[in-house]
């Protein structure tokens, strides 16, 4: 694992970027209101297949020895945006600094689209 994709935490243990991106996803979903985590709003053909080779849902930057993530969500129908994405946030920094003792500087939350619940069956 090198250092551009990993977090030094003390001396020895490193936390690789994505371990640090499935918490993030994971601590997004667990908010009312997520309804997925997704590469952005764009549903042309050409727009998706340009996107599943160069964005990732979940970005993760280090510097520093802090974090700083973009990640982009999909919002369920009748739900107060700015409400879900402060949640979000809140969210996925403390679950972040507690699971990796980590210091996340700051989570973007882009709202790439908003999804109509499906009925249950």
């Amino acid at each position: 694992m090198d250092g551009k994709n990993a977090v030094l935490v003390g001396n020895s243990l490193q936390i690789s970027t994505d371990a640090i991106s499935k918490i993030a996803k994971c601590a997004a979903m667990e908010i009312d209101g997520v309804m997925d985590i997704a590469c952005g709003g764009n549903k042309t053909v050409r727009g998706i297949l340009e996107r599943v080779s160069i964005q990732q849902p979940v970005e993760v930057e280090v510097k520093d020895g802090t974090v700083r993530l973009t990640m982009h969500v999909m919002v369920a129908f009748g739900c107060k945006v700015p409400n879900v994405a402060a949640k979000v946030q809140e969210n996925v920094k403390n679950a972040i600094q507690n699971m990796t003792g980590v210091t996340v500087s700051q989570v973007n939350v882009i709202v790439a689209g908003i999804a109509v619940k499906q009925p249950e069956v």
